[in-house]
C-alpha cells in the first residue's frame, strides 16, 4: 500500500512539472507573439457594391506596452479554392485604393502584389516611436473575392486572420448590403477559433437592420494568435455583378499574343530593310574577277568566319606566295604539325585584312628571303590577329551592302533591348513571373537574328549572283566539264580550291578531281606515302583543321577560391517588432 502511495506521489509531481513547463511555454509564446501591443477593440465595416467589389474600413484601438514605430497589416491575396464540381481553382484577389488616414504608411506596389501571395501595409514612422493607446484606420477596396455559384453568391471573408501576432479583446463588424438587396439572418454565418473549425461561433450577437448586418462580440470573447474570425454571407443571384474578363484567353495568356506580334513586327522590318533582293544564280565556273576567297566567303553568308580567312592560305599558295608542308609527328608522344614558308611578299594593294593575316604569320619583312612559321607556334597568340582581320574584312565588305540596312540594324538592336525591358516589367505586373521570363529567350533570339538584318546593294547582288552560281557548280560539277576546264586551265583546281574551302565544300570539290589523274598542287608537300590527289585532300584537310583551331585558340583564364564569401549563402534574414 505504501509503495503505491509513493508511486502515485511521484506521478503527481511529474505531472505538476510537465504542467508548469506547458503553462510557462504558453505564456512565453503569447508574450513573444504579442509583439508588445494588444488590440483593445477592432471594428470592421464592409460595404458591398453591386458592381462586383467591396470596400473595407478597419478601425483598431491599440495599446502599445513598449516603444514601437507602428503596426503592419498583411492580407493574403493568393488562394486555392475547391469548386462545386470538385476541381481546384487558383484565385488571386486584387487590393486597391489603400489608405491609412492621419498616418504614414507604405503598401506594396501593384507588381509586387502580382508576384506575391500577400499584400503588406506598413504603418508608422521609422524616425519616431510611440507607446500607449493609439488608433488606426485602414481602408482598401477588394476585387475578385466573391464566389459565384449556381444558386447563390457567397461573400466569404476573414474579419481577423490567424497571423495577427497579438490578442484581440473585442472584434465587431458590420456588413452593408447593396441597395434593394434584402437577406435574412439565416444567410449569415460566423466562425471563430483555429483554422478548419466548422461549427458556428457562439461568441457573437448578430442583428440585421436597414440593409446592414451588425455583429457584436460577447464580453467573454478573446481571439489569440492562430485564431480566426470569419464571416460567410449568402447573397441572392444578381445582387452583385460578376466581373469577367472580356476575353478570358487574354487575361491568362495575352502575353503570348504580344510576343507573337513582336516576332511578326521583327519579320516585317527584316523583310523591308534586311532581306536581300531575290537573286538568280548566274551559271559560273569561276569566282568573280578580282575577289579573293575571304571576301567570297563573307558575301555568301554575310558573316566573317574563321574559315573565310583561312581560305587565304591556298589562295596564296596558288599565286606562288607561300609553300605549305605537313610535318609528321616524331616519337610516341609527338604531334603532326604544318609549316608555312613565305616565298614572296604580298603584292601592293592587297586588302588590309589580307595584310593583317600575312604579316601576322611572317612579320612585316619584305624581299624574296624565305621565312618559316610552324602552325603550332601560333597557339594562344594568333587569335588577336584573327579577330582584327575579321573586323577589317567586315568593314571592307560594306561596299556591297545597303547603308540604310545597317542603320536599321542598329535601331532594331536598341529597340529590341528597350521593348524587351518594357515588356518584362509589364508582363510581371499583368501576367506574372513566368510570362516575364518568357520575354528573355525571345529577346535573345531577336538580338541574334539582327545579325541577318543586312541587305546587299546592286553591286553586292551582282557579286552574290555569280558566287551562288559558282557554289552551285562546285556542288554539281561533272567529270567531263572539269576535264574541259583543266584542259583550258591546268591550274584550275589550285585557283579554285580556296573558294571551295571558304564555302565549306573543299572535301566535296577535291573528291571530284581524284579520278582525273591530276597532280596535287606543287606548293604543298607531305612525307606521308605516295602523294596522290586522294592523299593530298586528306592531308590538306587535316592541316587546315589544325590551323583553324590553333589560330583562334586563346589562353584560358584561371581563378582561385571556391567562389563564395562569408554571409553570402542561402538562409539568413530575420524578424521582429516594427
Amino acid at each position: 500500500m505504501n509503495s503505491t502511495v509513493v508511486l502515485n506521489k511521484k506521478n503527481y509531481n511529474l505531472f505538476n512539472k510537465k504542467l508548469c513547463l506547458l503553462l510557462f511555454g504558453m505564456l512565453f509564446f503569447l508574450k513573444a507573439s504579442a509583439q508588445d501591443f494588444i488590440v483593445n477593440k477592432c471594428i470592421v465595416d464592409i460595404y458591398i457594391s453591386e458592381n462586383g467589389y467591396f470596400d473595407v474600413v478597419e478601425n483598431y484601438d491599440i495599446t502599445f506596452t513598449a516603444h514601437k514605430h507602428g503596426i503592419y497589416r498583411v492580407i493574403k491575396t493568393n488562394y486555392d479554392l475547391l469548386t462545386q464540381d470538385g476541381t481546384q481553382e487558383k484565385r488571386k484577389i486584387k487590393i486597391r485604393k489603400i489608405d491609412v488616414p492621419n498616418h504614414n504608411f507604405e503598401a506594396d506596389f501593384d507588381f509586387i502584389q502580382k508576384i506575391s501571395d500577400n499584400l503588406q501595409i506598413k504603418i508608422g514612422d521609422k524616425n519616431k516611436t510611440i507607446i500607449g493607446p493609439q488608433h488606426y484606420e485602414i481602408k482598401y477596396r477588394v476585387y475578385n473575392a466573391f464566389l459565384f455559384e449556381e444558386s447563390q453568391i457567397r461573400f466569404y471573408w476573414n474579419i481577423k486572420s490567424d497571423v495577427w501576432y497579438t490578442v484581440f479583446e473585442r472584434i465587431d463588424f458590420n456588413i452593408h448590403l447593396p441597395e434593394n438587396v434584402d437577406v435574412g439572418l439565416d444567410n449569415i454565418f460566423v466562425y471563430t477559433g483555429f483554422s478548419g473549425e466548422t461549427n458556428e461561433s457562439k461568441e457573437y450577437d448578430i442583428n440585421y437592420e436597414d440593409g446592414v448586418f451588425k455583429a457584436r462580440s460577447l464580453p467573454r470573447f478573446k481571439s489569440y494568435t492562430g485564431q480566426n474570425v470569419t464571416v460567410l454571407l449568402n447573397l441572392p443571384l444578381g445582387s452583385v455583378k460578376e466581373i469577367k474578363p472580356w476575353w478570358p484567353f487574354w487575361t491568362d495568356y495575352g502575353w503570348t499574343l504580344i510576343l507573337g506580334a513582336l516576332l511578326v513586327l521583327f519579320y516585317l522590318v527584316w523583310n523591308k530593310y534586311g532581306k536581300d533582293d531575290r537573286v538568280v544564280p548566274t551559271t559560273s565556273y569561276f569566282p568573280p574577277s578580282g575577289m579573293d576567297p575571304a571576301m567570297a566567303g563573307f558575301l555568301i553568308d554575310d558573316t566573317e568566319d574563321t574559315q573565310d580567312l583561312i581560305s587565304l592560305i591556298p589562295y596564296w599558295g596558288s599565286r606562288g606566295l607561300i609553300a605549305m608542308e605537313q610535318i609528321p609527328k616524331k616519337g610516341w608522344f609527338g604531334k603532326e604539325d604544318t609549316k608555312l614558308t613565305r616565298l614572296r611578299p604580298l603584292p601592293d594593294g592587297a586588302p588590309d585584312y589580307e595584310q593583317k593575316i600575312f604579316t601576322g604569320l611572317f612579320g612585316s619583312a619584305s624581299g624574296s628571303s624565305k621565312k618559316e612559321v610552324l602552325i603550332s607556334s601560333l597557339k594562344d597568340t594568333f587569335y588577336t590577329k584573327m579577330t582584327s582581320a575579321k573586323a577589317l574584312l567586315k568593314v571592307k565588305a560594306q561596299v556591297y551592302y545597303d547603308p540604310q540596312a545597317k542603320k536599321m540594324q542598329t535601331r532594331t538592336i536598341i529597340g529590341t533591348l528597350l521593348i524587351g525591358l518594357f515588356l518584362f516589367f509589364t508582363f510581371l505586373i499583368t501576367w506574372g513571373l513566368f510570362a516575364a521570363l518568357a520575354v528573355i529567350p525571345v529577346a535573345i533570339f531577336l538580338l541574334f537574328m539582327t545579325v541577318h538584318m543586312v541587305k546587299k546593294n546592286a553591286k553586292g547582288n551582282a557579286a552574290f549572283s555569280e558566287l551562288k552560281g559558282f557554289r552551285n557548280f562546285i556542288k554539281i560539277a561533272e567529270e567531263n566539264k572539269l576535264k574541259m576546264l583543266l584542259h583550258d586551265s591546268p591550274s584550275y583546281f589550285e585557283t579554285t580550291m580556296g573558294y571551295a574551302l571558304a564555302f565549306g565544300l573543299f572535301d566535296q570539290w577535291a573528291k571530284k578531281f581524284e579520278a582525273l589523274n591530276l597532280q596535287p598542287p606543287s606548293w604543298y608537300t607531305s612525307s606521308t606515302g605516295a602523294f596522290t590527289m586522294h592523299n593530298f585532300s586528306r592531308s590538306f584537310s587535316d592541316s587546315i583543321a589544325t590551323a583553324k583551331s590553333t589560330m583562334v585558340s586563346s589562353p584560358s583564364s584561371s581563378s582561385s577560391g571556391g567562389g563564395g564569401s562569408s554571409g553570402g549563402g542561402f538562409g539568413g534574414g530575420g524578424g521582429g517588432s516594427w
